[in-house]
């Protein structure tokens, strides 16, 4: 199965607690909330990245397996202790019940209706949200029913979007949106609805890839929108066509791209290049109890993880188009090529987030795949096991990288995604071309508080392989 590629790790210390089966009739016996909360202080005893923030998961922190218990069973379930023990620093680390949906995640695969949309604030109201249409997928529900960029909607199933109800009104399989325009200030409905299901799909995260002419100069445009390892033969092809067309500069859409693979985006940094083979892309490091067995250097190289050749270009300039959904993967894109060439970063500041992780399963250690998971439950962590520098050790960004360029999307002139004009592309065009960008274009943008991909498991995750 797909999942098999990532790191499965649950590493235990001392005497578990887990038992799988009763005798050898293989009957599975169910695990206690103990034994469950002695796999999450176990895991994140050894690998949680801030594990010296939170005196809990010292290795010292207790006298004896009788206090040890007893601290476990204070907590009054499996994630009251999970929040308990990580640090304030962590904003990304999760818990999941159910390990099932990290791994389709992982492979791309979710339920959706093929509306992806951001969520935004009434700009005269201080609870009231409406969605804007980012971009459709291709062969799904929102694509046969006519949905299109730009689209405005302020309800659901009737009920008016606020940013207390959006979660759950936009959580089931099938919904009715309702449509309305917004001219910068107002939000009017339209008396038009459109019903919407979610299905099985796996995306692939090449969304958009041309070469435009620019000043007689041929110019790659690529809309990436997750560092989905699947799909890296797709990505290392469009840089083949972007080869062959002999294109000059590039525009390297990532807007709404939370991240993904490590590696992933190690080579796409090496496609953009290609001049660099063998020197460092990015300095990992973990917390100090695994930093000297784990902490590892990422170089530039030249072959995808199939073996294949990379399609590089050879650039020394990139323009990198982004907005406060940018965050993980591709801020380590980034952030590890401004060593090497310059990158011109148009949109809004990035999410900031720049620590790694992997699947903590309860599997007996060491580095034991899915396939020896405890099968007493389906419990399995998400946590930040690493941070990444680049060559010239800058790391830690929290508050996000900040654009060369300012400019937030008008949700009242979205654009076409890849058309010279749209607000974004344009931008950057005109700075290959010369000319000065228009002052008309947006720089303050409404208050976004969420998105189509924030239910997912992996949203805004940074993985790494440690295989």
């Amino acid at each position: 199965m797909k999942f098999l590629k990532y790191s499965i790790l649950l590493l235990f210390a001392g005497t578990s607690l887990n038992s799988c089966f009763t005798d050898n009739d293989d009957v599975i016996t169910p695990s206690s909330d103990l034994e469950i909360k002695d796999f999450i202080w176990k895991g994140l005893n050894f690998w949680s990245l801030y594990k010296s923030d939170v005196d809990n998961l010292a290795n010292d922190r207790f006298s004896s397996d009788q206090d040890y218990t007893s601290f476990l069973n204070d907590f009054s379930s499996p994630k009251d202790l999970f929040d308990n023990i990580t640090s304030d620093r962590d904003r990304f680390s999760r818990l999941f019940s159910d390990y099932t949906i990290i791994e389709q995640a992982l492979d791309g695969v979710t339920l959706n209706n093929g509306m992806e949309y951001g969520l935004v604030r009434y700009p005269d109201s201080e609870s009231n949200v409406f969605g804007y249409v980012r971009y459709v997928l291709p062969n799904t529900d929102a694509a046969a029913k006519g949905i299109k960029r730009g689209d405005i909607f302020s309800t659901v199933d009737g009920t008016q979007i606020t940013d207390t109800n959006f979660g759950d009104l936009l959580a089931p399989d099938s919904y009715t949106i309702g449509l309305a325009s917004f001219d910068g200030n107002t939000v009017t409905p339209t008396n038009t609805s459109i019903s919407l299901t979610k299905v099985q799909y796996t995306e692939n995260p090449v969304f958009l890839s041309k070469t435009l002419d620019v000043g007689g100069n041929p110019v790659g445009y690529l809309m990436y929108n997750s560092f989905t390892s699947d799909f890296d033969p797709q990505l290392n092809t469009a840089f083949g066509e972007f080869s062959t067309d002999g294109i000059t500069d590039l525009v390297l859409d990532l807007r709404y791209n939370g991240g993904g693979s490590i590696e992933t985006a190690k080579d796409l940094s090496s496609m953009i290049t290609g001049q660099f083979n063998g020197k460092t892309f990015s300095v990992e490091q973990y917390n100090e109890d695994r930093q000297q067995q784990y902490g590892n250097t990422r170089i530039f190289d030249n072959e995808i993880r199939t073996g294949v050749p990379i399609n590089s270009l050879n650039l020394t300039r990139v323009y990198i188009l982004t907005s406060d959904r940018t965050a993980s993967a591709s801020e380590l894109v980034i952030n590890s090529l401004k060593p090497y060439i310059e990158v011109i970063q148009i949109g809004t500041t990035t999410t900031g987030k720049f620590e790694g992780s992997f699947i903590v399963y309860d599997a007996p250690p060491p580095l034991f795949r899915r396939s020896e998971a405890n099968l007493g439950h389906t419990y399995a962590m998400l946590p930040l096991v690493l941070k990444s520098a680049n060559s010239a050790g800058i790391s830690d960004y929290f508050d996000g990288l900040l654009p060369t360029i300012e400019i937030a999307e008008d949700f009242t002139n979205l654009g076409i995604l890849g058309d010279p004009n749209e607000p974004l592309l344009k931008s950057a065009l005109d700075k290959i071309a010369g000319s000065k960008t228009s002052n008309k274009y947006n720089k303050v943008p409404l208050e976004q508080i969420g998105d189509s991909n924030m239910s997912s498991p992996i949203y805004q995750k940074m993985f790494i392989n440690l295989d």
